[in-house]
């Protein structure tokens, strides 16, 4: 086992992403071996490049239609061009990210906690006539995951193609039978299947935590809800929930579905088209939303990316705020850069808030957030705790034109190790929503100070220490 750690300590230091965590796996691989090399290999890895490579030999599967459809963009003037040498950086850096354009003539409906959520995807399912895309972190067979799937049964049954995808960690509780009722309807669901293929076995540290719906490839629908009991209020102690989702109509929709087809490709080892004998395409053909003003992207995220994509698209939005930068994220645990780049905004004058839940539903990144009050207070980001029930919304707003909501939390999980995907819409109607939105959020938050940490009892700044020690995995 010593010898099995030694060589897996080479490899730490080839791979892991930053010092700290090499160092750390180093020492730990040398020293106590039959823990360390078991865990190094559920979670240590950082890379997930069997995507990648299914990614790469693939693409073109997805973008002989991916192409035709930036084409058609570009032809009908729904791709961004901005006026300001500055604003075309911004997009050109946000378009390398996401690898897809951003686009014009977009309509976003902000959505409000659970019940106008699945509300909204329900009647976009009622709606629908060729197809639906759906997938989610979280599938439960509750009362709300019951009603989804009887929705999706009877379109199933009416000849709509019906595709379903979720992560099997995330939704380990989900019946047989659930998925059984489905296929016997008709519907095509599968897992995400993180760790098939023999390198993969023990992946058991990477997620997809992706929440899209898709329909018609007409309307798609993104943001902070799983399926379950619980984001309709209805936790026992986390009650009420607070979240938030995005529905969408425009060009961005079939971007949306780009994300959704890769990940199908990698679950399935087709596409949904293929899956179909090719007969049945999904729309690969954009249309203007009616009214449609919006500029939007979706950024697809995820540890198959050449680069931190999630971390890379914070740290712009942050450095390229001028007035404020409003982040909501039930999880806040933020790197060195990130915490940084926090600090340097409010120093040059920027409104910075912090929101995140008084109520935690992970007890190691509750006492973790506490870590930071000291240096935010100090450079003057103020941090607010979410009274009521738990806050569970990934939003954030930059300055008053811009406004991302998505999946992805302010932790070491979203930014390296999970699937993600946000969407961010540029339009000052739609910021002026979402601001609304939060300053009545912040009405029932309390802002908190680093004495909270400071003055507390050494017994609770030790474990608050010791959590932070924690934060990769987190």
């Amino acid at each position: 086992m010593h010898v099995i750690g030694f060589f897996t300590s080479i490899r730490a230091i080839m791979e892991t992403r930053t010092s700290q965590g090499a160092i750390a796996w180093v020492i730990s691989l040398n020293t106590m071996p039959y823990v360390a090399v078991p865990a190094y290999w559920v979670f240590g890895q950082s890379k997930f490049s069997d995507y990648e490579l299914i990614r790469r030999k693939n693409i073109l599967a997805t973008s002989t239609t991916a192409q035709e459809t930036e084409r058609i963009l570009e032809e009908q003037g729904m791709l961004v061009t901005m006026e300001l040498e500055s604003q075309q950086q911004s997009v050109a850096l946000l378009e390398s990210l996401a690898k897809l354009p951003m686009t014009r003539f977009n309509d976003a409906e902000l959505l409000i906690d659970g019940e106008a959520t699945f509300n909204a995807i329900f009647a976009g399912i009622a709606e629908a006539n060729e197809y639906i895309l759906v997938q989610f972190y979280i599938l439960r067979a509750d009362e709300l995951g019951r009603k989804l799937q009887r929705a999706l049964i009877d379109k199933a049954r009416a000849g709509v193609r019906v595709y379903v995808l979720y992560d099997e960690l995330g939704s380990k509780d989900l019946p047989p039978s659930y998925s059984h009722e489905l296929r016997s309807a008709g519907a095509l669901i599968y897992p995400f299947n993180t760790t098939q293929g023999k390198g993969n076995r023990f992946r058991l540290n990477f997620r997809n935590h992706r929440k899209i719906v898709v329909v018609d490839g007409d309307s798609a629908y993104v943001g902070g809800h799983n399926v379950g009991d619980e984001y309709l209020g209805k936790h026992p102690k986390l009650t009420p929930w607070r979240d938030t989702h995005v529905a969408i109509r425009g060009p961005v929709v079939q971007l949306v579905q780009v994300s959704f087809v890769e990940d199908w490709l990698w679950a399935v080892g087709s596409t949904p088209e293929w899956g179909n004998g090719g007969t049945h395409a999904l729309d690969w053909d954009p249309e203007k939303a009616t009214p449609g003003q919006s500029l939007a992207l979706c950024l697809p995220t995820g540890p198959a990316d050449d680069l931190e994509t999630c971390t890379l698209f914070f740290l712009h939005a942050i450095n390229s705020a001028t007035k404020r930068i409003w982040i909501v994220s039930p999880y806040f645990v933020p790197d060195e850069q990130l915490m940084s780049a926090l600090q340097l905004a409010a120093l040059r004058g920027v409104d910075v808030r912090i929101l995140i839940p008084e109520n935690p539903d992970q007890q190691l990144v509750y006492l973790s957030s506490f870590s930071y009050l000291e240096e935010a207070e100090d450079a003057g980001v103020k941090v607010f705790r979410y009274q009521p029930g738990f806050l569970h919304q990934k939003v954030m707003l930059i300055d008053d034109s811009a406004a991302a909501i998505g999946t992805a939390n302010l932790d070491n999980r979203s930014m390296r190790l999970n699937f993600e995907v946000t969407m961010l819409i540029v339009d000052p109607d739609f910021a002026a929503e979402v601001e609304a939105m939060l300053e009545h959020d912040f009405t029932n938050s309390r802002q908190v100070r680093a004495t909270d940490y400071t003055e507390a009892s050494l017994w609770f700044r030790l474990s608050v220490r010791a959590a932070r020690l924690l934060a990769p995995v987190q």
